[in-house]
Parts: C-alpha cells; sequence; structure tokens
C-alpha cells in the first residue's frame, strides 16, 4: 500500500462553504458501473451555470491541491464525490472542516482531508489567484501547509494521518492481504464449516 507523507503541487481555488456532494458530482452520474469518466464531470452543473468557474479555467487545468470552505462534501454520502476530484486529479484537500462521511471517503482514498483555518485559506487563495503556477506542499509529518515562502499549520485527526502515512488507509487492500488468515480463522468458525 502507497504511504502518503506529503503531496506537492498547484492549486485551484473553491474557496466556497457548503459545497454539498450533489455538486461535486451531480446524482445522473451515479450510475456508473465504474468510476472511470467520472473526472471530466466533476461540478458539471456549477461549471455550466458559472462560466468562469475554477474546474473550467486554463490556469488551473494541472492543479492538484484543492481549496475548499467550510463543510466541504456535505449532503449525502455518495463515493462517487471524491472518486470524481481523484478522478480530475486531485490529490489533496484543504478546508476549513468536512462532512464526516465525505471526509471518511477521502481517507480511505488516500486523499488527505486538512483543515486550515479560515485566514490560512484566505491567504491561499489570494496566492492561487495571484500565481496560478507556485506549488503547494502538504506534509503530513510536521502538519504544515507550505505555500511560497509561507507556512501555515493544518490539523487531520490522528488516525487519518496515521493511516495514510503507514499506507494502512486502504481497507481493501488491508482485507486483500490477509486473505490466508481469513480463510484459516473462517475454517474454524462452526457456521461456516457446520453446514455446507
Amino acid at each position: 500500500m502507497t504511504k502518503i507523507e506529503s503531496i506537492t503541487g498547484t492549486g485551484i481555488p473553491l474557496l466556497l462553504d457548503d459545497i454539498d456532494t450533489d455538486r461535486i458530482i451531480p446524482a445522473r452520474f451515479l450510475r456508473c458501473v465504474t468510476f472511470d469518466g467520472l473526472g471530466e464531470h466533476a461540478f458539471e452543473d456549477d461549471r455550466i451555470q458559472d462560466p468562469d468557474h475554477p474546474f473550467d479555467k486554463p490556469q488551473f487545468q494541472n492543479a492538484s491541491i484543492l481549496l475548499g470552505g467550510r463543510n466541504f462534501g456535505c449532503g449525502s454520502s455518495r463515493e462517487h464525490a471524491p472518486q470524481s476530484l481523484i478522478r480530475w486529479g486531485i490529490k489533496t484537500i484543504i478546508a476549513e472542516s468536512y462532512a464526516e462521511i465525505f471526509f471518511g471517503n477521502c481517507t480511505s482514498l488516500g486523499v488527505p482531508a486538512v483543515c486550515a483555518s479560515r485566514e490560512t485559506l484566505e491567504v491561499l487563495n489570494r496566492e492561487i489567484q495571484d500565481h496560478p503556477d507556485q506549488e503547494i506542499s502538504v506534509n503530513l509529518s510536521t502538519m504544515k501547509i507550505r505555500c511560497g515562502d509561507q507556512e501555515f499549520d493544518c490539523t487531520l485527526p490522528d488516525n487519518a494521518r496515521s493511516a495514510l502515512i503507514s499506507g494502512t488507509y486502504d481497507f481493501l487492500a488491508q482485507l486483500l492481504k490477509s486473505e490466508s488468515e481469513i480463510k484459516e480463522r473462517a475454517a474454524t468458525v462452526p457456521y461456516f464449516t457446520s453446514f455446507a
């Protein structure tokens, strides 16, 4: 499993509060059998309504760090929301706060969703707008965000931070890695063996 200790990339600013998962990926795209192709539909309805949406601006097309506001990812618990962001190119999110299920989905998919103060977000928002090519680094070991010569604090719950840094965030990979132990244990459980 991949250990995630630091993420570096350019940013995309979306400093808005209460961005729900239906805005991140509209419900009509939930009928997909796989998550492939969801990236192109991230924020599709918002982008149609706002011709100046950051996800359509050329200077942000290679961004991998998304800047959000308060209560990012609220609404329904669809995994499609972080999956669409990943497929668009997002590798980490910096926001003031997150909806709990969205946060959990991000963590289990290996996308650090760190929190920063509103003041930090406003500074980062200006920096990204003024210098879209400037790299931002999010370091999970030090819990610091670097942007140019500026450094900011960020937070992440210890269990999520530990899982990302150790590479144990992928529960399916952990399960598959333990296949032999699972089969061995299942062979000793009566209701698996006595009724066949």
